[in-house]
């Protein structure tokens, strides 16, 4: 409030136009010669009354006499007359003149006049602190945030706005009462007028659009748009006021925002281009009509596969025939596979149109089912019915499809890298397997381009990094699952895809964390990349001691294998499953689809690339249920497929390592290189893992020192530790534990233990109660009697 003078309860000023008005209103500055421009609604009117308790101050009308302080209102509505009289009281100095008119029209007159004048007083939109002020001002009471918050969006700050809104926005919302107020207002506008405003609701204001459907000239156009804006109920860039979107919605009939939007869409449709936003404007506008249902079908066409669901379904509510197997398309490429599945079997049943049944198929893959998707993608005479049929063991039948496949495509991006994909997933299964990876690789660089708007049943990003994950080339994979994620190759049924087999790799490596928050509280999930997040919950419950969020996540993943058959592609998150079921001693839950592997795994040949890490997860399976005949095998298995890459020696000599340590000699040098083999190949908690339970079997405690020391080299910083188990599974300690208990059966004390670690004694007690707690010791002689039994007597 200006100091004396009770500012209209409408007027809030910023703190500059605050001090200019006291010193006008006291007489403190004369004689003033200053414009105020603002659209309507922003305080002009109540600007002029506060000034016009200045001593001398006088409303100016045609033909009066002058006085000190002259304040012209509206002078945009003047006449020629009018702005002579006013340029000859602007041309004696010793009469003030303020002038407020809005931005446009401008009349010469007024532009003469203005350029007349000093300085302009700005009236800007309220920011939120000044709708408080107002808001307080006008209700006399503190607003909440959450009304300030209401009345700053719905109004956009504009002055008079929030001066009409207060009074009915207690409750948190705009009442059907504060929309009436408006009522007079669009009243008084003339026809036309309304019309532009309702075309401003949907952002369709391009005076090309509105002479068209007004049947006007640009210039009559322009003046219309003048009359609209002097409605306040647009904001400085024209944009409607959400305000103002809601008082169109209640107070204008739907018949003729109906027609106003059905002359907008057909203009548009008549010059062509991107039509996206127009369709989004319409679409939330509640536009419906034949014209409105053609403009969301061609957009659909344009539009990205999420927002062109919402606008086939749009125009398909509104009776307009839509295209069917875009329709489904669409769907699958943002996630919906039920729904595309339901819609493309529909068509297929129908018409049996085969790009139809290419869609059903995608569908049917990622919900796991890739036999039955290979037999459409057969029907369909397409090329990736050799990926389904590779699979699941139909070699010859794949080899068949792509050869007859490939003599029909035409030399597309897309129809190149389906071909090398599926070549490079045959040459994985046959003497030709080390060039495999990079024909995979090749194919998904040959993607990226297109790669976006192409419904797959998996991309070939995804292969590769499966690929590189059964045979350690984790490091290959990870960038070509980035440039895809980037891409958004295949949608987001893929995209989903390649996070997860991204945290897959990272899972692997030893990096828990990472893996964890890709896969928490995940539900856009197929099928099938839910056995990856399943697997993935197992591993990482596994690698962290965490029983209570095994045994959480065993159930699921039970009824998640139970729903989708076993295939080539799967196999990795099935070893994390089986090694599961042993830790939780449910192992027969699993035997069929185990016996579906191997037997997959037989019929293709052994395959080395695809079978070693199945024979690993297997091994540790074994091992943890105290099976040593059964662990034998597989680690005889990868014996024998040692030649077969530098991969599969560093697997065999791990294997090796595994059994002569459970045997219980323990040769740290070998078990060191077998271990830093493991991590090389990107299995850096399996790693860590090998050495710890080396060391705790070792009666050498130099050997011992030096392999948990490299266990947590090896473990890597910020990894989670690698578990360290009795031969019955039953204790589980952590590296840091084992190295504080070994020197504690040293005869060490807590403060000599933790000088020798650089640890505090305190942290060495805390270690101790953490192992008690583990192992269930009942006192401190029964926890050292533990652990001798673990590491070894040592007193």
């Amino acid at each position: 409030m200006i100091p004396g003078y009770p500012l209209p309860s409408e007027l809030v000023l910023d703190d500059p136009t605050r001090r200019l008005c006291a010193a006008i209103v006291s007489g403190g500055l004369a004689p003033v010669r200053l414009a105020v421009i603002a659209p309507g609604g922003y305080g002009k009117t109540a600007l002029l009354d506060l000034l016009a308790t200045a001593e001398g101050a006088k409303r100016w009308r045609r033909g009066a006499d002058g006085a000190p302080l002259l304040l012209v209102d509206d002078a945009h509505l003047l006449g020629e007359q009018d702005f002579t009289e006013l340029a000859a009281h602007a041309a004696d100095s010793a009469t003030g003149l303020v002038v407020a008119a809005r931005p446009r029209p401008r009349p010469d007159g007024l532009t003469a006049l203005l350029g007349r004048l000093r300085g302009q007083i700005v009236l800007r939109p309220f920011d939120r602190d000044r709708v408080a002020e107002c808001l307080r001002a006008i209700t006399g009471a503190a607003p909440s945030p959450a009304v300030i918050d209401l009345v700053a969006a719905q109004t956009g700050g504009v002055p008079g706005l929030v001066h009409r809104l207060a009074p009915h926005v207690g409750s948190g919302t705009v009442p059907r009462a504060a929309v009436e107020e408006f009522r007079f207002e669009l009243d008084r506008l003339s026809p036309d007028a309304l019309r532009v405003l309702v075309a401003a609701e949907v952002g369709m204001g391009e005076v090309d659009l509105l002479a068209g459907l007004l049947a006007r000239s640009p210039a009559e156009v322009a003046d219309i748009l003048d009359e609209v804006r002097g409605t306040g109920l647009l904001d400085l860039t024209g944009e409607l006021l959400p305000l103002g979107a809601k008082v169109l919605r209640e107070l204008v009939p739907a018949d003729q925002r109906d027609a106003v939007f059905g002359g907008l869409a057909d203009l548009r449709l008549a010059r062509g281009g991107p039509l996206g936003d127009a369709a989004l404007a319409l679409l939330g506008a509640g536009a419906g009509g034949p014209s409105v249902a053609a403009v969301f079908e061609a957009a659909a066409a344009q539009a990205a596969p999420g927002v062109a669901v919402r606008l086939y379904a749009a125009a398909a509510e509104a009776g307009h025939p839509v295209d069917a197997v875009r329709h489904a398309e669409a769907e699958a490429m943002s996630g919906d596979i039920d729904s595309a599945l339901r819609r493309a079997d529909a068509v297929v049943s129908a018409t049996g149109n085969p790009d139809a049944a290419r869609i059903a198929a995608a569908a049917l893959a990622h919900r796991g089912q890739l036999a039955r998707s290979a037999e459409l993608y057969q029907w369909s005479g397409s090329a990736l019915a050799a990926i389904g049929l590779a699979g699941t063991g139909r070699v010859d039948d794949a080899r068949t499809a792509l050869k007859q496949a490939d003599s029909g495509e035409r030399p597309t991006l897309l129809a190149g890298a389906i071909t090398a994909l599926a070549q490079g997933i045959l040459s994985s299964l046959d003497e030709s397997w080390p060039t495999a990876l990079s024909t995979v690789a090749r194919a998904a660089e040959m993607l990226e381009p297109v790669g976006g708007t192409a419904l797959l049943p998996d991309s070939p990003a995804a292969v590769a990094a499966i690929m590189a994950s059964h045979s350690g080339a984790a490091a290959l994979a990870e960038p070509l699952l980035d440039r895809a994620i980037a891409a958004e190759t295949g949608g987001k049924v893929l995209v989903n895809r390649h996070q997860l087999l991204r945290a897959w790799i990272a899972m692997t490596r030893g990096d828990g964390p990472a893996a964890a928050a890709v896969v928490a509280g995940r539900t856009d999930l197929t099928p099938r990349d839910a056995q990856f997040a399943l697997g993935m919950e197992l591993g990482i419950a596994r690698r962290g001691s965490d029983l209570g969020a095994l045994r959480r996540s065993w159930d699921r993943a039970c009824a998640t294998l139970v729903r989708t058959p076993v295939d080539l592609f799967t196999l990795l998150p099935l070893g994390e499953f089986a090694v599961a079921a042993a830790r939780l001693g449910d192992r027969d839950r699993l035997v069929p689809q185990l016996d579906q592997a191997w037997d997959l795994l037989r019929r293709l040949g052994n395959p080395p690339l695809w079978s070693a890490m199945l024979h690993w997860s297997c091994l540790h399976a074994e091992i943890i249920a105290e099976r040593p005949d059964a662990a034998e095998a597989h680690a005889a298995a990868l014996a024998d497929t040692a030649a077969a890459s530098p991969f599969h020696t560093t697997m065999a000599h791990a294997a090796q390592s595994w059994r002569l340590v459970l045997a219980g000699t323990v040769d740290a040098e070998h078990v060191e290189s077998a271990a830093r083999g493991l991590h090389a190949a990107g299995l850096g908690w399996d790693a860590a893992r090998l050495a710890g339970q080396a060391a705790i079997r070792t009666a050498d405690r130099k050997a011992m020192v030096g392999l948990l020391d490299c266990a947590r080299v090896l473990q890597g910083p910020g990894a989670a530790a690698p578990v360290v188990e009795d031969s019955s599974g039953a204790a589980r300690l952590s590296e840091r534990e084992l190295q504080v208990a070994g020197l504690v059966l040293d005869g060490l004390t807590y403060k000599q233990v933790g000088d020798r670690l650089f640890i505090s004694g305190k942290t060495v007690e805390h270690h101790m109660a953490r192992m008690r707690s583990r192992l269930g010791a009942t006192s401190r002689s029964d926890l050292l009697a533990q652990l001798r039994a673990l590491l070894g007597n040592r007193a």
